[in-house]
């Protein structure tokens, strides 16, 4: 072998061993960031004591023991929402999950977000299904053998914002304000006439403790016909709705996938007079997998209401689609859905009409 040779083995061996060891470096640095950034994450966020962390090849191992008092599922979607880390929980039952990056966790709210004034998430989570939850929504409705109506344009303008979030007896509590205006839209009409817009504003009082939440609030609803809905020549007599009421709501998260709920209520003052009660429950499931590039998860969600004013008989309200999940929303919720509703009329001129409809929807909770 010649020296010119020699000397070329020696530079390409040194360059192999450069590579190495700048690689080497790169991912010592990178898991040291990922460290300091789940460290500060368990301190801020939980409370927990700072302590430094040991992540190696973007590999974190907890000890179950070191989140004793903590919502273990909490911490473990806070810390799997950093991009490459992976979380492992050491010391927990076998049948505890790991949790990864490589999905968006569900949208829920760590203790930071949702205590002091003007919280940044509400510790109840919104009704997915609930026709008269307020949101922003904008809905195609295409009602089944109406005898007025038959394509709807159905828009939703509202919102559920905590005004004041504190812990106390060992549980997260939240003062806040519920608005929104329901209103729909004949478009079959010349001038997409508004038929009915109902007013709603409610004060509820959340409670959490782990995959337990409540919210018992008071409320007012009124309803009105639209200007241009009365200018027909057949139109039905207007109704002066209006009430007042409460309710209660109890919900359970067994799993981050999985929400029950279930409660009820009363009206204690109306106009005309109503039968006070009514009683809901509901399913919400949404996936913990994407269908597509870590962005859209599939949702579908079913609440089911019976009314004594209609007889006990049941409503049945229904999504299917797609919610968008990612970093910038945070808490929010931006879900297109495809809608279906059986039953008595949410709509409170019309409130004690049967109605059937479907037609795609996008709806947003913050």
């Amino acid at each position: 072998m010649t020296f010119t040779q020699i000397n070329t083995v020696i530079l390409a061996v040194a360059a192999v061993i450069l590579s190495v060891i700048s690689l080497t470096a790169r991912a010592a640095t990178d898991d040291r960031y990922l460290a300091g950034y789940a460290a500060a994450i368990l301190e801020t966020r939980f409370g927990l004591p700072p302590r430094d962390l040991q992540v190696e090849n973007g590999k974190l191992r907890l000890r179950s023991v070191d989140l004793e008092g903590q919502d273990t599922e909490e911490v473990l979607a806070s810390l799997g929402a950093i991009d490459g880390l992976e979380v492992e929980l050491v010391g927990a039952p076998a049948e505890a999950p790991s949790v990864s990056s490589s999905a968006t966790p569900p949208p829920r709210a760590t203790p930071s977000e949702t205590r002091g004034w003007l919280p940044r998430a509400a510790l109840f989570d919104p009704l997915i299904a609930d026709p008269r939850w307020p949101r922003f929504s904008a809905s195609l409705q295409f009602y089944q053998d109406d005898k007025e109506l038959g394509t709807v344009g159905a828009p939703t303008f509202g919102a559920a914002i905590p005004l004041y979030g504190w812990r106390g007896l060992g549980i997260d509590w939240q003062a806040g304000l519920q608005a929104g205006v329901f209103s729909i839209f004949d478009l079959n009409s010349d001038s997409s006439d508004l038929i009915n817009s109902d007013f709603f504003v409610g004060l509820p009082i959340s409670a959490r403790y782990g995959p337990l939440s409540t919210q018992v609030r008071v409320f007012h609803q009124s309803s009105h016909l639209g200007d241009e809905f009365l200018l027909r020549p057949r139109v039905p007599d207007r109704i002066n709705l209006s009430y007042e009421g409460a309710d209660l709501r109890l919900s359970v998260k067994p799993w981050n996938w999985l929400r029950l709920y279930a409660g009820g209520g009363g009206i204690f003052r109306s106009e005309p007079d109503l039968d006070p009660w009514m009683v809901q429950g509901g399913v919400e499931i949404t996936s913990p997998e994407p269908i597509y590039s870590n962005l859209l998860y599939p949702i579908v969600a079913l609440d089911v209401q019976s009314f004594e004013e209609s007889d006990w008989g049941v409503n049945y309200s229904a999504r299917a689609g797609v919610e968008l999940r990612s970093g910038w929303l945070a808490t929010r919720r931006l879900q297109l859905v495809m809608e279906y509703f059986n039953g008595r009329s949410p709509n409170g001129q019309f409130y004690n009409r049967d109605i059937e409809y479907f037609g795609p929807g996008l709806q947003f909770f913050f």
